[in-house]
């Protein structure tokens, strides 16, 4: 049937080489269990149906049988009034119910193949949608792995990437230099030039002159 068909592929697929070749490996698995999750619950329903179905055959054997029974139990209460023409009817009636017994009995059988046949793919079916979860469980977990380790490897990059290295290093040797340019500025303003110590100089000889006067007026106060 076309069902079990279906349920066939999915178990047989190879969930490794799905999401390997795949785009979007998460998709793909995703898109994967939502297809099984489906045909579980088909073969579900489908079991169902075919274990109602058995019952219902062997209920209808088991009908037969009976008329079987009772229809040979009539033809020997005919024979034993010695009334061979209803014996006869009854004998084929039996006949009759027989037949249908034994075809109900190899529907039962073939019924209870087909319910054991679902059975056993809703059983690996079941066992492919936990693999397919655990799977997407893994991959969900490689992949924001993968996303951490980029973004890592994108700022290191970012880092150690050449142009921003030539950058730091320009930027460095502009720092030094204006650097180097404010300290022989300060170097200039400290520095005096010749003029200027020849002004300091003449300067304290005023200082030193104004001094003595100073002193000279008071030597000549104390000595009036």
């Amino acid at each position: 049937m076309a069902l079990l068909e279906r349920v066939a592929t999915l178990v047989r697929a190879n969930l490794n080489d799905l999401i390997d070749k795949a785009e979007e490996p998460e998709k793909v698995i995703k898109q994967i269990i939502l297809d099984m999750e489906n045909q579980l619950l088909q073969v579900k329903t489908q079991v169902a149906i075919a274990i109602a179905d058995q019952h219902l055959l062997e209920k209808k054997q088991k009908e037969n049988e009976e008329k079987v029974a009772e229809w040979q139990r009539k033809a020997e209460l005919a024979v034993s009034k010695k009334q061979d023409d209803m014996a006869r009817g009854a004998i084929e009636r039996s006949i009759s119910y027989k037949q249908m017994s034994e075809s109900f009995t190899q529907q039962v059988a073939d019924q209870k193949t087909q319910v054991e046949n679902l059975k056993s793919a809703l059983s690996k079916l079941e066992q492919k949608l936990a693999e397919a979860q655990n799977r997407s469980d893994l991959l969900i977990a490689q992949q924001r792995r993968a996303r951490v380790v980029g973004k890592a490897t994108d700022a290191h990059l970012k880092i150690t990437d050449a142009s921003s290295a030539a950058g730091f290093d320009r930027m460095k040797n502009k720092v030094m230099r204006n650097d180097a340019v404010s300290q022989a500025k300060a170097e200039m303003v400290g520095s005096d030039s010749l003029d200027d110590k020849f002004a300091r100089m003449e300067k304290e000889d005023e200082v030193e002159r104004l001094l003595q006067e100073i002193k000279s007026r008071h030597g000549q106060s104390a000595q009036q």
